[in-house]
């Protein structure tokens, strides 16, 4: 079983395109809540892969509207310092300190729980407030795990209306790019 997690149904509205190889969680919106619906998919004994679907935000305005894969996570608001550069959890060691790479072409993100209106201190091609923690649960459990988003907003001051106009315009892309895939 593939376990597609997106935050909110919003994001994906109409789930019946996706066949009887998907399982949709609805994580809500955060890191822990993320990292709580990651577990669980995570858990299941037929769990072959965890996939995140949501929207983003970007500083870029050429990548507003975009479809797009993810291939590299930060955790924007981990603030260890001075004990770890920002980004990078204190007083752990290895690849899953910091970045997460998952291996394939694509752009850069940030996670944080914070809903991004100026550049964070963690540069990043999109923003979102998920990822990072569902991409660290499937890195230390050794589970295949993609990441895909649409881009709903300059993450600036009108970022909150431009997200709710823009929300679910990445639906159809993503049930496309499963569907043909898998």
């Amino acid at each position: 079983m593939i376990y597609l997690l997106v935050a909110l149904p919003a994001e994906l509205p109409d789930t019946s395109g996706l066949g009887p190889d998907f399982t949709v969680i609805w994580t809500d919106v955060g890191k822990i809540n993320a990292a709580f619906h990651a577990m669980q998919a995570a858990s299941q004994a037929d769990c072959e892969k965890i996939i995140n679907y949501g929207t983003a935000g970007t500083l870029t305005p050429a990548l507003a509207g975009q479809f797009l894969r993810v291939s590299k996570i930060f955790q924007r608001d981990m603030d260890g310092r001075p004990l770890a550069k920002m980004g990078v959890t204190p007083f752990e060691e290895g690849a899953l300190a910091g970045a997460i790479d998952l291996g394939c072409e694509g752009v850069t993100l940030s996670t944080g729980d914070n809903f991004v209106r100026e550049a964070p201190a963690v540069a990043s091609d999109i923003v979102d407030m998920e990822a990072y923690a569902i991409a660290k649960i499937c890195a230390r459990l050794a589970i295949p795990f993609e990441c895909y988003k649409y881009v709903t907003d300059l993450a600036d001051e009108n970022a909150t209306a431009n997200w709710r106009d823009n929300v679910a315009l990445g639906a159809e892309k993503i049930v496309a790019q499963l569907t043909s895939s898998f």
